[in-house]
């Protein structure tokens, strides 16, 4: 899911309507209303802002001011200070909002499809209590992967502009901040829900920060490795609600577990050029990428056809849940195999809205449809 084009800050060039350039020197010095002393103090390079916080550092040009002080020039200016809003925002973007929707909706389903009782007597407060835990630990997560990955992030375009790799947040904030959440969202579920639930995000975190994000670098096989914890959140979800892990909790591990092939291939393929810039392994190089993709993509999505249906029929068989499933696995395959055929960026970004429509909409036909 990840030929190598270093780029170095002296040579970013920045267009205008005219179509004229700047360098990033002179475009920095003109930023800074003529003052060096700004731009020296501004201008960090990427090693210094990787080494603030850990050993994981990269090279990187730094950017160099010619010129001379302005007659009249006085003190140097303090750089302006962060917003509220700004740095609300940042931190915000920490937590992966965008991941957190579909952790949310998968722990909610584990939760509901998991509880024996009728509808009258649900325990809503035990939900919130589960989705906020839950929410915590994932939200710590997504931040101290930031903070292994940033000298990473910063090398590619797709992640460069993320808070921490942009430099717009300190590493060691970012690094406390992240290990807050994730121990107040593990000490929560433990208290408010249940140890199980407690132990299976702590799981989740360990196995995903100490397991996947290093092996990314090492092998495409990071790809069966990340979906290991990427399919605990029904787990969760169902340990909240009944305290135990049944047979059908691991069915919907399962279907969890094969959707994310073919939807993280899809994002493989799209940024391929920006993960071997920043050294990562999602892909194999040379003629068994071919083959690799198409793999990870179609037997994942054959086999959510039986598993699926499996969970659709369950112990109260609903032929409209069933044939709404079975709809669903056919659109998601038919984007899947468009891709395999064609293997281009147009084809991958339809798989992946595919396979972001298909997951909420499979977990919601077996909950209204399908619970238990």
């Amino acid at each position: 899911m990840r030929r190598r084009a270093d780029v170095g800050l002296g040579n970013v060039r920045i267009s205008d309507s005219s179509r004229r350039y700047h360098r990033a020197d002179a475009l920095s010095l003109e930023l800074a209303g003529g003052n060096p002393s700004w731009v020296a103090h501004s201008g960090r390079t990427l090693a210094e802002r990787c080494g603030g916080g850990g050993a994981l550092n990269v090279a990187a040009k730094p950017i160099l001011i010619a010129g001379t002080l302005p007659v009249g020039a006085g003190r140097p200016q303090p750089l302006p200070a962060f917003s509220w809003l700004a740095a609300i925002s940042d931190y915000w973007a920490l937590t992966k909002p965008e991941v957190n929707f579909l952790i949310a909706i998968a722990t909610l389903t584990g939760f509901y499809l998991a509880f024996p009782g009728q509808l009258v007597h649900f325990p809503w407060l035990r939900l919130v209590h589960t989705l906020l835990g839950t929410l915590l630990v994932a939200s710590g997560t997504g931040a101290l992967n930031q903070y292994i990955e940033r000298c990473f992030d910063a090398q590619m375009r797709r992640t460069s502009h993320r808070p921490l790799a942009a430099g717009r947040l300190k590493p060691s904030a970012v690094l406390w901040f992240g290990i807050a959440l994730s121990s107040l969202g593990s000490i929560y579920l433990a208290i408010a829900v249940n140890a199980l639930a407690s132990l299976l995000a702590i799981v989740t975190l360990v196995s995903y920060l100490f397991l996947y994000t290093p092996v990314k670098r090492k092998t495409p096989l990071c790809t069966l490795v990340g979906a290991l914890p990427g399919a605990m959140p029904p787990l969760i979800g169902w340990a909240a609600a009944s305290g135990r892990l049944s047979l059908e909790a691991w069915v919907i591990y399962a279907l969890l577990f094969l959707w994310q092939f073919p939807h993280f291939m899809a994002i493989a393929w799209m940024y391929r050029d920006d993960y071997a810039r920043a050294g990562y392994c999602v892909l194999p190089q040379g003629k068994a990428r071919d083959s690799i993709v198409s793999l990870q993509t179609a037997l994942p999505l054959l086999a959510l056809f039986p598993i699926s249906l499996l969970r659709a029929a369950g112990s109260q068989p609903r032929i409209l849940c069933s044939i709404g499933v079975l709809l669903l696995n056919l659109g998601f395959l038919y984007y899947g195999t468009r891709f395999v055929l064609h293997r281009s960026g147009t084809a991958a970004r339809r798989l992946l809205v595919a396979s972001i429509i298909y997951l909420p909409s499979l977990f919601a036909l077996m909950s209204l449809l399908g619970g238990s």
